[in-house]
């Protein structure tokens, strides 16, 4: 049985719809004042708007693309209790359009973290197994803390400034079910690279205290920032892993140990999409309307080639498109928790149920 310490995830992780105002716009509902906010423009196609407390508000990277960091008064202008207020840029808060945010408590602040050879600035959350992690490259084999105590299962790493290097770079991702030297881009739907030791230490990519980067220019250019967003897994709240489908609408079942609330996942054999479902934008199964990191495109909704059932305890596949659920095709996902199977190590639990 997947027990869990954490009785409440949406205390961690939640996401949250809204429709754009076009001025000054609070954003209230989150449930706490989140570290790491992701906005994407549901009903029309515009990049999606990465926002994190260690950059600062103010100031995003696309998952879409390859460009640096993006400084605009009028995206994301605060973070607060219980959300954030955007105002009034096409990526965060045109009037009449709506906006799905997936949002991420770190420590609810920064700090120094010297356990790596480079010193870095996190904000990590240890019951929650999520950190952001910024530092300042040397084009060195290096190590960067992550405050984490436990080695990540995941971590997006993207360098986010330029000293006249080069003004685009990839969000090169690691990811436990891959072999270590194997590497997935976030902005592109490309299967996965090979890292020839550059990008990370391919024998010991992450410990319980360190990544252990490479010298490659892209991630750890001397003199400019990158940042990484580390997840560690998390009995009953958090799953990273990976399955492969069956090429049925009796789709691959996919163990969690707990009712999903967010799916990030990705052929890793194929070149496809990444795809994100979520509670929120479907509150029934199967749950079909979908979002797409590497691209800017509008929702998909009520996609007839990509629908998902959520259960109490994990996830099954109920179409056969290559991208979901193609035969003998490898996928890699991240998952978060709407309720876990039994919470508060058993003694207090309510068991989740199923749509």
């Amino acid at each position: 049985m997947a027990y869990s310490s954490i009785v409440k995830p949406s205390d961690y992780f939640n996401t949250k719809l809204y429709t754009g105002t076009g001025s000054s716009n609070a954003i209230t509902g989150v449930g706490f004042q989140p570290d790491f906010t992701w906005i994407k423009q549901r009903s029309n196609a515009e990049n999606h708007a990465l926002f994190d407390v260690v950059r600062g508000v103010t100031k995003y990277v696309k998952s879409d693309e390859t460009a640096l960091e993006v400084t605009e008064a009028s995206s994301l202008s605060a973070f607060g209790t219980d959300g954030f207020t955007v105002v009034s840029s096409g990526k965060t808060n045109t009037s009449g359009r709506t906006y799905a945010s997936w949002n991420w408590l770190g420590a609810n602040g920064t700090a120094s973290n010297s356990d790596g050879s480079i010193t870095s600035t996190v904000s990590a959350n240890t019951t929650a197994g999520f950190s952001i992690i910024d530092f300042t490259g040397n084009e060195t084999d290096s190590t960067v803390g992550h405050g984490l105590g436990v080695a990540p299962s995941m971590f997006i790493m993207k360098r986010y400034t330029d000293d006249g290097y080069s003004t685009s770079t990839a969000w090169y991702t690691y990811h436990k079910s891959l072999a270590s030297n194997k590497y997935l881009e976030l902005q592109t739907s490309s299967s996965v690279g090979t890292n020839d030791g550059s990008l990370w230490n391919t024998s010991t990519p992450v410990t319980s205290s360190v990544i252990n980067i490479g010298f490659n220019a892209n991630s750890n250019h001397t003199g400019n920032k990158t940042i990484i967003y580390a997840f560690a897994e998390k009995k009953g709240y958090s799953k990273f892993g990976g399955y492969k489908g069956n090429g049925s609408t009796d789709g691959t079942f996919v163990y969690t140990g707990f009712s999903p609330s967010f799916i990030l996942w990705k052929s890793s054999s194929n070149a496809e999409h990444w795809w994100i479902i979520d509670n929120k934008t479907t509150t029934y199964n199967p749950t079909n309307n979908l979002l797409r990191p590497d691209i800017s495109d509008a929702e998909l909704v009520g996609n007839a080639n990509m629908k998902v059932d959520f259960l109490s305890n994990g996830f099954k596949l109920r179409q056969t498109d290559n991208a979901l659920n193609g035969s003998g095709v490898s996928y890699i996902y991240m998952a978060f928790a709407e309720e876990p199977l039994v919470s508060n190590s058993g003694t207090d639990g309510v068991p989740a149920t199923a749509r």
